[in-house]
């Protein structure tokens, strides 16, 4: 390994609530990327609104707290530009599978080599505890006193169908194996997705720590096959007594990188700006 990289920030520590599952996904890409000896120049952070968004205030990295639902479009351009760069979504269910969904799967369809990195919580935990679009149908609320009627969003079959090569689930309680998930994530190239389940200590008290210790199991310990499209989607939608966590799908296709690539030989980050009157364009339009 390379020179020691720090990706936290000593000065200041997360505004979670005690016991919330950021704080296993934090420490879970912190180890991943230790692991990989990643460089925080070389890595760019997009985050969304909401909870998860604050996450990359205690990287050490690039990074930019985009719109809400807007995450996945910023980083598209952010890997288009600078193509040298790891880009990586932090975002929640409501801001990825609410008003984000429309991009996700568009994302997903030209397979642009990012990996977006779901908090899902079922939850609106930012704005108090209203239902998102992965709430169990059923749920009570504050807002919804009579329970949750509509069906939940299942993302992962939303986002095989769309495209995406690198398809998983992880649970932040299961803090190793999430990280292992996020380094095989960050290293497809391709469009990653991985799911990660959240609890939320503060507003969902159906879908707590111990709600999914009991509901989850790996993958990697039975004999599926992630290379296996039918079998995949099969994983994909299976979310009831029992959970899969793990890597649902992975295959190998050009990304849009690549194609880009082909259209356009150089890296924008790199295209020389000499002859640019840089003056001219800022007097222009501001």
């Amino acid at each position: 390994m390379g020179d020691v990289h720090r990706y936290d920030v000593p000065d200041t520590w997360p505004t979670w609530c005690p016991g919330c599952g950021n704080f296993g996904i934090w420490h879970a890409e912190k180890a991943a990327f230790a692991h990989m000896d990643q460089a925080p120049d070389t890595t760019a952070i997009v985050a969304g609104i909401g909870c998860s968004g604050n996450f990359c205030y205690w990287m050490n990295t690039y990074m930019l707290h985009s719109l809400h639902g807007r995450s996945i479009p910023a980083a598209q351009g952010v890997k288009l530009a600078n193509d040298d760069l790891t880009v990586i979504v932090h975002a929640g269910d409501g801001d990825t599978y609410g008003e984000g969904l429309g991009h996700l799967l568009h994302a997903a369809r030209r397979n642009v080599d990012i990996s977006v990195f779901v908090h899902d919580n079922q939850v609106y935990g930012l704005t108090t505890g209203q239902p998102s679009p992965t709430s169990m149908q059923g749920t009570r609320w504050k807002v919804a006193p009579e329970g949750v009627i509509a069906s939940p969003v299942t993302p992962l079959p939303l986002v095989l169908v769309a495209g995406a090569t690198f398809v998983a689930r992880g649970f932040s309680g299961q803090n190793e194996h999430l990280s292992t998930l996020m380094e095989k994530a960050i290293q497809h190239k391709g469009f990653s997705v991985l799911d990660i389940a959240q609890p939320c200590v503060t507003f969902n008290h159906v879908n707590t720590w111990k709600w999914w210790n009991e509901h989850v199991y790996r993958l990697d310990e039975t004999n599926h096959d992630p290379s296996d499209y039918r079998s995949a989607f099969e994983k994909a939608q299976e979310f009831g007594d029992k959970i899969p966590i793990g890597v649902i799908y992975e295959t190998d296709k050009p990304t849009f990188n690549e194609k880009y690539r082909a259209l356009n030989a150089q890296t924008l980050a790199h295209v020389p700006i000499d002859n640019v009157d840089i003056r001219s364009l800022m007097k222009g339009h501001f």
